[in-house]
């Protein structure tokens, strides 16, 4: 599986991104997920969407929870972070994973795919 992130840019606080996650070669993984990493700081959980018979199942970060929102379509392979009132701390490279059963959602040693990360950054 290979993963294609994009839509990172230059916003001013308040403002919104919608990044996307294209997968390519086998089919993606069950769970996906978007991780971010700042400066100087660890790789950080954001949100996950997971596949199942009765909907996606979404999780997110408390400091996403209420402003961003993940999403996913199986058929075009993609899944999108649409983030708003975005603040200066979500400054960062985000990152789109895919897993088939991670033993810990939130923990990015549990995701067998990465993308190479699209850099947002929040003015003030």
């Amino acid at each position: 599986v290979q993963l294609q992130a994009s839509g990172g840019g230059l916003v001013q606080a308040g403002g919104s991104l919608r990044l996307s996650c294209a997968a390519s070669g086998r089919t993606f993984g069950n769970v996906m997920g978007w991780f971010r990493q700042a400066p100087g700081k660890e790789r950080e959980f954001v949100a996950t969407i997971t596949w199942s018979w009765s909907g996606d199942i979404t999780v997110y970060a408390d400091s996403a929870k209420g402003r961003f929102t993940i999403s996913r379509d199986n058929a075009k392979n993609t899944v999108w972070l649409q983030m708003n009132s975005l603040k200066p701390e979500d400054t960062a490279v985000y990152y789109c994973a895919a897993a088939y059963a991670p033993p810990d959602y939130r923990d990015p040693k549990g995701y067998d795919y990465w993308g190479q990360g699209t850099q947002v950054t929040v003015s003030s």
